[in-house]
This record gives structure tokens, sequence and C-alpha cells, in this order.
């Protein structure tokens, strides 16, 4: 079993997807975010989507940080990733503007308390803002707000994301097929929308990531952070301090917390001027979020063989990860994004220009793979002389 499974996590939501499978998929069974018909406005031509999510278990490194340094900002860029992890799913069936969104905040009031909601409330206004700029618009709805110390330890931060969008905008997945290429959008470095250099982590996988690169000091002091039925030699089995200097692939130094919590990259404003500009061009995109680079496998319109050979290289999170836990590429590559955390799949004549487009928001982008034919669903992932098949 692994680590991940020890800890009480599924990189694939096994159990997830099996309690779910009876439930309608909506009109494009593929698209990465279901999608109905306009219940709304009752108009044939636009459909309806609604997603939710948060940042997860990364609050816990949140509520770590705050309580080693005081410093409250951490709990803004928590809000990010709330935000962000419902956003980014949504570009990915081709909604990037007019969205509602509603936050839902449960915390143990004895020991979160207001300044910290505050925090997390203003962060969500703060960044809604930013992505105005952007011609990115979204209505912030307020939400819902609870002190359930019975059943939250520290606190989780979620949200609810909904639009209703032209059913012409859609992108539905269902044109991905073999002698397409994939255009990889890396999750590391410092976007044109970004103050400082991003780690890349994004939002999954923090719990094997926290427990594996933090030493075990944080589980006496802060046992509200542990589930109290995990076994202790996967509790907090790291080196490392949230303060701790760690240098980056590019020179800068920076505390293994705050690489652990760089805000989840968005990718919209980026979307938002691909489909703008390539639209039609634009065969599937896929975010590379829980399940990591192995993603992709599930929504592929029938069998695909999907090859990721020039993927970036991990930037230095992962490898801090990696040393820590002693995980294989299997396995780090099935929970972590491995510092490429969006795909678009399209035509060989297109991935230059929206290439062109990535890099002039400040990103890396480079084609990382390709589609070919197959008699059933796979990927084979190559890290560098190492093949990796699933």
């Amino acid at each position: 079993m692994s680590l991940y499974s020890r800890r009480g996590v599924s990189a694939q939501k096994e159990e997830v997807h099996q309690a779910t499978a009876r439930l309608d998929k909506g009109l494009y069974p593929f698209a990465f975010c279901k999608v109905y018909e306009d219940y709304l406005g009752k108009d044939a031509d636009w459909v309806n989507i609604m997603h939710a999510d948060g940042a997860g278990t990364k609050s816990i490194l949140a509520y770590l940080y705050w309580k080693e340094t005081g410093e409250i900002s951490v709990w803004k860029d928590i809000a990010r990733d709330a935000v962000a992890m419902n956003l980014d799913d949504l570009i990915c069936v081709g909604v990037y503007n007019n969205l509602l969104f509603s936050s839902t905040i449960d915390r143990n009031k004895s020991r979160i308390p207001g300044e910290v909601l505050q925090a997390i409330i203003e962060g969500t206004q703060e960044f809604f803002d930013e992505l105005k700029s952007y011609g990115v618009l979204i209505h912030f709805l307020g939400g819902e707000t609870a002190d359930v110390g019975d059943l939250v330890r520290t606190i989780a931060v979620n949200g609810t994301m909904t639009a209703r969008w032209p059913k012409k905008g859609i992108i539905s997945n269902e044109k991905i097929g073999a002698g397409d290429l994939i255009v990889g959008i890396s999750s590391s470095g410092k976007s044109a929308y970004e103050k400082v250099y991003n780690s890349g982590i994004g939002s999954n996988g923090l719990t094997s990531a926290r427990h594996d690169v933090l030493e075990s000091s944080y589980g006496h002091y802060y046992p509200e952070t542990v589930e109290p039925s995990l076994d202790k030699d996967v509790i907090y089995t790291g080196t490392y301090k949230m303060t701790d200097l760690v240098k980056t692939e590019t020179g800068e130094e920076m505390p293994v917390g705050k690489l652990l919590l760089s805000p989840t990259r968005t990718y919209a404003p980026v979307v938002k001027a691909i489909l703008e500009n390539s639209f039609e061009q634009v065969k599937g995109m896929i975010h590379s979020s829980g399940g990591g680079q192995t993603k992709c496998l599930k929504y592929l319109p029938h069998p695909l063989r999907i090859i990721k050979d020039n993927l970036f290289t991990p930037p230095v999170i992962f490898d801090l990860i990696r040393k820590s836990s002693g995980a294989d590429d299997r396995e780090m590559y099935q929970v972590f994004n491995m510092g490429q955390r969006l795909e678009i799949y399209t035509d060989a004549s297109a991935a230059d220009d929206i290439i062109k487009i990535i890099r002039g928001f400040g990103m890396e982008a480079q084609v990382i793979g390709r589609v070919e034919e197959s008699e059933k669903k796979e990927l084979l992932i190559n890290t560098g002389g190492n093949q990796i098949g699933y």
C-alpha cells in the first residue's frame, strides 16, 4: 500500500467515482465538468455548469505557518486556492467569464479566530478584483461560514462556482483524437499576473507532501493537524521546518512552508486569450489536478494512447517531496502535477500559435506529448530514461 493510501487519501478517488457511477453524466460525458441544459434561462443554445472544489488539506499548512510565524497573509493565499481549483476546472470546458462564486468555510472556532475568516474573505474579493483586470469577471455572492468544531479540527475552505454559457463555446473533449498534439503549461515560475515565484504544487497531494517534508515536532505540538488513527510512521516523517530556506530552480531562497503554500495558479486569463483567438483549434483541455499526470485518462472520448515524452523538468518542490518520501516515479506522477497543471489538445498546425499566446503571459509552454490510435485507453509517460505505463 502506498504512503498516500496509508494516510487515508486516494489520488484516483476510486470510492468517490464508484459512489457517483450511476449519476447522469450530463450533456457531454467526457467534458472536464458536468454540463447540463439551460435550466435557468430555458434556452436550447445555452447550458448551465456548476462546480464545487476547495483548498483541501492545504489549509492545514496555512494553519501551521500562521501558528509558527504569525503571518496572516497565508490565509489570503488559501482563498486563492479555493477559487482557482474551481475556476481552472471550469475553463477546461471553455468557461472563462461572468461566473458566480459562493464560498463555504467550516471552522473550529476555538482554534480559528475571526481575523483568519476576514483574511480569507478579503483575499477572495482581492483575487476577483485582480482577475477582473484581465477580463475574467467573477461575482462574489457570499456563502456559508459555519462553526463546526465537533466536525473540523482546524478549518476547511471550499467554494462553488456556477456559470451559464453558450453551447457553441463548450469544450467537450469529444474531438480529441489520434494525431493531436498536447501543449502543456508550466505550473511553476512567475507569470505576468503573479507577484512572486510559484513552486507549482497547486492544491493536490498536500497530505503526503506535508507529512513527507515536515519534521515530527509538528505532530507533537499541533496534534489537531493529524488524523488520530494514522500509524505513527506516516506522520510528519520529514526533516524540514516551515521556515527552513530552500533554493529554487531560479536561484532564490524561499521558506519550505512558502513553497508548499504557493497559491494555485489560475490559467483563466491565458485560456481566455487562447479561446478568443483559437477556439476551433482546441480539441480538449485537462486540468492535471487530483490524479496528477494520469488525469487525462478519465476524459478520453474513446480508446486512445496518450504519450507524454517531453514534460517539463519537475521544479524543486517535487524533488524535495520525492527525496523526503522515497516515492517512485509511478506514484509521484499519479499524485502530483510535477510542474505541468494544464494541458491543451490541439491540431499540430495550431500548437505554435497557442504556445506563443501562453508565453506572452510569462509562462513556459511546450508540446509535451501526442495522441495515437490504440485498442484501449492508455498513458505512457517518459520521465527521462524511465517509461511508466498506466
